[in-house]
């Protein structure tokens, strides 16, 4: 199975498995991203075209880009629309441009309503248009502008001179005069060419023609991000932080999972696993505290980090996993007669396999052989943030029974140091694994005698208490 593969199975089990809480968090993200849609009310944007006739170079079109939202045009427009509040410096902030193919520049208003959205384009569009007309017209040198209008009267002065000179030559009967008609109708043609030219050439020919090609549209739906979009991206934000805060707690976890590394921490050998039927959820809501409850709400209860539970055999296919622990243990204690059964605080798993143990361990054929008879067992809980193990009293030593992935080898070591104060050797470990059952199941004498060991076992702990 290739990495992606496995990533993609872990993030199916996360989701399977944390769904509850995943949802809520969603939830909670879908009103965070509500309430943030709140704080910044809604924007419409909308767009206003100005044509640039003539010949513009690239350079050209992103300067007038660039005048188009430059204060002198947007504090006129500001001052134009009059709205309360809003001046030039904030409408600066509501308005691009950019230019577009074909000499157009596109000018973009933003508002908080779609009649202002339109309003501020169009008028941004106009003050632009006006603002050309004014740099290429004479108000910004009157001198200037005047000298070419002086020349285009003088020129024209000229050509009727041309003119009356070019009568007065004659009809035209001598070569002299046919000539100097021909001279005087060439110069009036380089005259009237040298005006269309400068015509042509002068700035304010373009720039008073720029235009503003119809009005603004109207929006009519609010500019991203909208309230739908922060809504959707909080819910997916805090779903996605979510299952990597998963992944994360899952690759900085350091629970033992192999047998030899659990066997490692606790300084002994293993000597079997058993496997554990997996029990309904209806028996897990039982008793605990509004904390408890909370967990089982949310499904934050069941262990997502751990492969499903795969399909074990019969009752009596199970049992003999029992019986094989049982049969190691009387080889390693022939002349044992009783033990202790260390069980971790909060590992329902291994209790319940420790009260298996216990049951098919006081079944045993030959109790009362010391060469063939298992050891009484005795089940003790013991808590792994301050573990305290019962002094020894007839105990031959300790079989230490747990779940893998479950704890950490600090944890375990510190079972195996507490079993050393109280002068209980680890005999073994025993490694209980949940299972899921088949539909069809014989009967309920095994767990109705893992309940009765579990009791005997209470009571037995109390009283060495």
């Amino acid at each position: 199975m290739s990495d992606d593969t496995i990533r993609l199975v872990t993030i199916g089990r996360i989701i399977r498995r944390r769904r509850r809480l995943l949802t809520l968090l969603a939830v909670v993200g879908a009103l965070v991203g509500y309430g943030v849609s709140m704080l910044f009310p809604p924007r419409y944007t909308t767009s206003a075209s100005v044509l640039l006739p003539g010949a513009w170079e690239e350079r050209e079109l992103l300067t007038q880009a660039e005048i188009a939202t430059s204060s002198a045009v947007v504090d006129r427009a500001a001052a134009t629309l009059g709205w309360t509040g809003v001046g030039g410096s904030e409408l600066r902030d509501r308005v691009s441009a950019k230019a577009a193919d074909g000499n157009i520049i596109e000018i973009s208003g933003t508002a908080d309503t779609p009649q202002r959205a339109q309003q501020l384009s169009d008028q941004v569009a106009r003050e632009l248009v006006a603002f050309a007309a004014r740099i290429a017209g004479d108000s910004a040198n009157p001198e200037a502008a005047a000298r070419p209008e002086a020349l285009r009267q003088l020129v024209a002065q000229t050509s009727r001179r041309i003119t009356e000179l070019a009568d007065s030559a004659g009809p035209g009967q001598s070569v002299e005069s046919v000539q100097t008609r021909a001279e005087l109708t060439k110069l009036r043609t380089a005259l009237q060419e040298a005006v269309n030219k400068l015509d042509q050439a002068d700035p304010a020919a373009d720039k008073a023609n720029m235009v503003v090609m119809g009005p603004a549209a109207r929006p009519d739906g609010e500019a991203p991000p909208t309230r739908m979009q922060l809504i959707v991206a909080g819910a997916l934000l805090f779903f996605l932080l979510a299952v990597i805060g998963h992944l994360t707690a899952a690759r900085m976890s350091r629970r033992l999972r192999t047998e030899p590394e659990i066997a490692a921490a606790l300084g002994s050998a293993l000597l079997g696993t058993v496997d554990v039927p997996g029990e309904r959820r209806a028996h897990r809501t039982e008793g605990g505290g509004p904390r408890l409850r909370i967990r089982r709400l949310l499904g934050v209860d069941v262990r997502w980090d751990i492969p499903a539970p795969q399909t074990s055999g019969d009752e009596a296919s199970r049992q003999i996993r029992y019986r094989r622990v049982c049969a190691r243990l009387r080889e390693r204690l022939p002349a044992s007669r009783r033990l202790l059964v260390v069980v971790p605080d909060g590992d329902e798993t291994a209790r319940r396999a420790a009260g298996q143990l216990v049951a098919e361990a006081g079944s045993d054929p030959s109790p009362s052989s010391s060469s063939r008879g298992c050891p009484m067992l005795r089940v003790v809980g013991v808590s792994v943030s301050r573990p305290m193990v019962p002094d020894r009293d007839d105990e031959s030593g300790a079989l230490v029974v747990l779940s893998a992935g479950s704890w950490t080898a600090g944890e375990l070591a510190g079972i195996a140091e507490a079993c050393a104060d109280a002068e209980h050797e680890i005999v073994g470990i025993v490694l209980a694994g949940v299972v899921r059952v088949r539909p069809a199941r014989s009967a309920d004498r095994p767990r109705d005698a893992v309940t009765a060991a579990l009791a005997v076992g209470d009571d037995a702990a109390g009283g060495s208490g």
